[in-house]
Order: C-alpha cells, then structure tokens, then sequence
C-alpha cells in the first residue's frame, strides 16, 4: 500500500509539474469565433448538434496527443520537424500559409473583444488598442513560467459558460438525449454549422502551439505519461464548455423563438430575461476568450514561422535574442487590432473566414503530422499503433471531405 501511494504520489506530482500546453492549448480553442459558432448552433438548431461533440472530442485528442507525443520524444517544434523531413520550401510555404491563416484568426480574436466589451458601452476604438497592449506587455516582458500561470488562470475563467448554462435552466432532458441521438439534416445551413463546429475546434495553429510549448516546457518522454493525461483532460474540457455553451442559447434563445444570430454579444444579450448574472457571466467568457486567443494565436505563429525558418524563438529569450520572432509577434498584434479598428469594419464575416480558412489548411497539416509520427528513425519506439493510424488516416480523410464541403458552401454564399 505504501509502495502503490508513493507512486501515486509521484504520478501526480509529475502531472502538475508538465501541466500547460495541453491544456491550454485545447481550452484556448473555444476563442470568439468558437463562442460565436456554439452560440448559432443552439440558437438556431436547440439541442439536435449536441451529438457532434462526442467525436470531435475523440478526433481533438488523437490530434492533440500526437502533437504532444512528437514534441516530447523529438524535443523540437512541429514546423522544425517539417523543415528537416521536407525541406525549406515546402516549410516557407507551409509558414506563409499559417501566417495569412492566423493573422485572419488574430482579427477575428479583437472583433471579439471589441464585442464583449461594447456590451458594456465600450468603444472599440478604446477596448482594441488598450487589449493589444496588454497582450503584448504580457508576452514580451514575461518568461514562459509566468506567461502559462496567466493562461492557466484564463482556462479556469471559461467555468463562466458553465455556470450561465445552468442559470437559464435548459431542458436538461432533451439535451441528454440529443447528446448521444445522431440527428442529420438535409438542410444546407445545418450542414454548414455542424463543419464549422468541427473547423472551428480542431484548428491548425493548436497543432504547432501545442508541440512548441511542450519542448519550451523541458517535456520528455519520461513525463511523456502524464503529459498526455493533461492533453486528455484539456481536450474533454473544451468540449464540455463548447456543450454548456450550445445548451444555454438552446434555453434562452431556441426554446423562445429559434432564429440566426449575427454575433456571440447577441446571445449574451438574450441572456438577459434569465437574470443578469447569466448575461454577465457569458459577456464575462467571451471577454477572457478573446483577448486569451489574441495571446496564444500570435505566439503560436511566431513560434511556428520562427522554427521553420530556423531564426531563435521562445517567451525565454530576451528581444535581442530573438528579434525575428517578437517583431512577427508585435505585427501580427498590431496589424490584427489595427484593421477591427477601421470603420465599418464587418466582424462577423471576418470570424466566418477565419473559419473557412482554418478549414482549408488543417488537411495538409494533418497529413504532415501523420507522415512525421511514423517515422522509426524519428520517433523509435513511439511511431504510431496501426489502430492510431487508421484512426488518424480516417480523421485526415473526413477533414478533407468536410474542408471540401466547406468551400463549397462557403463559395455560393453563408445560408
């Protein structure tokens, strides 16, 4: 008994000590375009695309896992790992790729901090710019201990969606059902909603962010085990939240009259009726998602192209350092923020094409990922089971066919 308690002991001292990128990697993901598509599905459509997230939590954590399985054995960064199997031109176009990607998905990220906050009367042309600045004094005057304890504090924030779920007092028993009752529409709008559901929580930035922050955390194989459990854990909570969110605009917006909703401070406004801690919590989350993904989405990209291209990389070094990857950073900030802040500017479609986009790339990403994770000369011991293959080989193919879709719908127009 004492034998079996000390290992427990060190099996979860070791759990904490590897906890971060994972987790925030996979909470990170329901970001102001996540809110936003969570909050139309149960707007529109109530409880029926509740079953979705049972295997996009399975596809999120085979994903997640390999990322982080390469990153602890190989102790280098996805896209570094691209450049050395393939070659630096295919990674510059890889990296290009990513770039104009995240820099869609970083706009997207201050039109949604520019609408939490104009719920509360707050111009834009003040939140945007004072949030830019804060994010980038956060990254670039902290190291990665401080940086993740902050991040570690905003996962612990999206408690508030869960808590607004419960406060509309849903239809506890419909949403259980259509949890595990697959429901297909031949409608387009529902087909469009349930790829972006899928596009909008597996995004191809997680991928590089995830490997990068385990090999600048110190990960190795040998705390490999519980790396994976944290990677688990992040996967499940993001898709818990993504649950509470649906059903809590299912009960304030579908059970009333269902309808399309323009953006996520729509749904926090119909909250309202429910008491006004409802509409301040869910107003509160969509806040601490944005701006939290207006940290994480441009250090994911630095890091990525900074890897790739072999320039130094990392919130340890200092800016003299690593010049090249806290100049990326700072301009993916400043031009993110500085085109919401143009008049007229449409924030919605702007968090629709950052979507689509995701959608686009995350295909090739996963057939590079999968191509690197079996190699014996790379990985030794730990390439991938043939169970874990077909599984992944069967992911990339329905993510191509539901990108393919995604286009297709996205070129003749949102429905």
């Amino acid at each position: 008994m004492t034998k079996l308690f000390s290992r427990f002991r060190y099996q979860l001292l070791v759990f904490f000590a590897v906890i971060g990128p994972g987790f925030i990697t996979a909470v990170v993901d329901n970001d102001s375009g996540g809110i936003y598509t969570y909050s139309a599905a149960g707007a529109r459509y109530g409880y029926l695309p509740l079953w979705t997230l049972l295997p996009i939590t399975v596809v999120l954590i085979i994903v997640q896992e390999m990322c982080s399985r390469m990153g602890a054995v190989t102790g280098k960064g996805l896209s570094d790992l691209i450049r050395e199997e393939f070659g630096l031109r295919i990674t510059f176009v890889m990296m290009a790729l990513l770039v104009l990607v995240n820099l869609t998905n970083v706009m997207a990220e201050f039109a949604g901090v520019a609408s939490s906050l104009e719920l509360f009367h707050v111009s834009r042309y003040v939140s945007v710019p004072l949030s830019a600045v804060a994010v980038w004094f956060l990254v670039v005057k902290g190291n990665y201990r401080s940086v993740e304890k902050i991040f570690l504090f905003s996962c612990v924030l999206y408690v508030t969606y869960i808590i607004s779920g419960f406060l509309v007092n849903p239809n506890w028993k419909e949403a259980a059902i259509y949890s595990v009752k697959p429901v297909l529409l031949f409608d387009s709008g529902y087909i469009y909603m349930l790829i972006g559901m899928v596009g909008t929580t597996i995004a191809p930035w997680m991928q590089f962010y995830l490997q990068s922050a385990v090999v600048e955390k110190g990960v190795t194989a040998k705390e490999y085990a519980a790396s994976r459990v944290e990677v688990v854990v992040g996967c499940i909570m993001t898709d818990v939240v993504a649950f509470f969110i649906i059903v809590a605009c299912a009960g304030a917006i579908y059970s009333v009259a269902p309808r399309d909703i323009q953006d996520a401070k729509e749904a926090a406004l119909a909250l309202k009726p429910f008491g006004q801690y409802a509409f301040l919590l869910f107003s509160a989350g969509l806040f601490n998602a944005s701006i939290f993904a207006a940290c994480i989405l441009p250090l994911s990209t630095a890091y990525s192209v900074c890897e790739g291209l072999g320039f130094e990389a990392g919130v340890n070094r200092r800016m003299r350092e690593a010049p090249i990857f806290y100049v990326l950073y700072t301009a993916l900030i400043v031009v993110g923020a500085g085109v919401v802040l143009i008049p007229n500017f449409p924030l919605v479609r702007m968090i629709l094409l950052s979507q689509v986009l995701n959608g686009v790339l995350l295909p090739l990403v996963l057939i590079f990922m999968v191509i690197l994770i079996n190699k014996s000369d790379l990985m030794g011991e730990w390439v991938n089971s043939r169970w874990f293959n077909v599984a992944t080989w069967v992911t990339v193919v329905v993510m191509i066919g539901l990108t393919l879709a995604q286009v297709g719908i996205a070129l003749k127009g949102t429905p």
